[in-house]
């Protein structure tokens, strides 16, 4: 039946959520196609001429905004309280929110006395889920719960983040939703603050909530590029994957190619593998230079040439051996007069020449 507009109670409006996104896609249905499903109405208890909706008001918003002066519409002969848990149990409309829900079950039980043992048999659920979406619109304030309605914060941010930080602070649950509207915090950005709230001191949440903007930068700041290592190994395995994928498709392929795509197809390989080969040729170059270290092999040997070093080093050099000789010299007549001399002789106190050696070690050591 068609029905005027003023002909409809709206009194469960405030029970819908409205998703702006939504409502757009159905006003371009609605404009391209017309009504194509009719809401569902029951006659109201109070007055005969005039209908209660019971789901089809982001339809009824979508044709006025159209200028449209009826709107398609069935009616259920039933009471209200039955029409309203069908159509909750045939889900005419998108899936509710626990938030809708809990709406809902509020209305029920102050309007129509409904207790939540009677909710729940009702709506065959638990009563610990009537109790829990009960729980939610009485902990959530109520100019949150508005924000909601009016599609200016998500259902899903209310009750994920908000509902606890209402049950801890409720000034801090009004601040906070005052900065996911402002700020048009998505669902990633509200987590994102309010585990930082979460995890913070007194002092921490109370920064975050007065200077959001400063939290939401640093968190917007681009992530730090990966290693180049992990890039190129991923860009290899990339690879890999894809000369797989081609080497499978290419038995199908080589019966469909004449010569030419055949010999294109072989170039084409070659200029890959001269790639591969030129990254390869890279890479064991680059292993040959970190192994080699130049100059440190001739002095580690002590095979240095004598002609490379300056003339004053040649100099000491033939001094400390002369001076060498000389005591081998020195020792040896020694050792011929004294047959008992040895390692374990005792150093003559008239030759200076060890003692000051002696001498220099112990000023040299601490």
């Amino acid at each position: 039946m068609q029905l005027e507009f003023h002909q409809l109670d709206r009194r469960w409006e405030h029970l819908r959520v409205r998703e702006p996104h939504r409502q757009r896609r159905l006003l371009a249905s609605l404009a391209e196609s017309g009504q194509q499903t009719p809401i569902v109405v029951v006659i109201a208890k109070d007055n005969p001429e005039r209908y209660l909706v019971i789901d089809g008001y982001k339809r009824i918003a979508a044709l006025e905004q159209l200028r449209r002066d009826t709107v398609e519409a069935t009616v259920w002969a039933m009471s209200e309280v039955e029409a309203l848990v069908l159509s909750r149990s045939l889900r005419f409309s998108p899936p509710e929110s626990a938030l809708e829900q809990g709406w809902l079950l509020v209305e029920m039980e102050q309007r129509f006395g409904c207790s939540p043992d009677e909710l729940a048999r009702r709506f065959d659920r638990s009563a610990s889920w009537v109790s829990r979406r009960l729980g939610l619109v009485e902990v959530l304030p109520e100019t949150i719960q508005q924000q909601v309605r009016e599609g200016k914060l998500a259902a899903q941010v209310a009750m994920k983040y908000l509902v606890p930080v209402a049950r801890v602070d409720a000034s801090h649950c009004e601040r906070m939703a005052a900065v996911f509207v402002e700020h048009h915090c998505d669902t990633r950005q509200a987590g994102q603050l309010y585990t930082a709230w979460r995890q913070g001191t007194r002092v921490v949440r109370e920064r975050i909530l007065a200077e959001p903007e400063l939290f939401l930068k640093t968190q917007r700041q681009a992530p730090a590029a990966k290693p180049a290592v992990e890039q190129v190994a991923r860009d290899l395995e990339m690879a890999t994957a894809i000369l797989k994928r081609v080497s499978r498709r290419l038995g199908d392929a080589m019966a469909e190619m004449n010569g030419a795509q055949q010999e294109q197809t072989q170039h084409r390989i070659e200029n890959a593998r001269r790639e591969l080969n030129r990254m390869a040729e890279r890479i064991g170059k680059e292993q040959e230079t970190k192994h080699a270290e130049p100059g440190t092999a001739n002095r580690d040997s002590g095979t240095e040439c004598e002609g490379s070093k300056p003339a004053g080093d040649r100099e000491r050099i033939e001094s400390v051996a002369l001076d060498r000789a000389q005591s081998s010299a020195f020792e040896h007549h020694e050792r011929a007069g004294d047959p008992a001399g040895g390692e374990s002789r005792t150093i003559p106190r008239t030759d200076p020449r060890p003692f000051g050696f002696l001498q220099g070690e112990s000023r040299a050591s601490p």
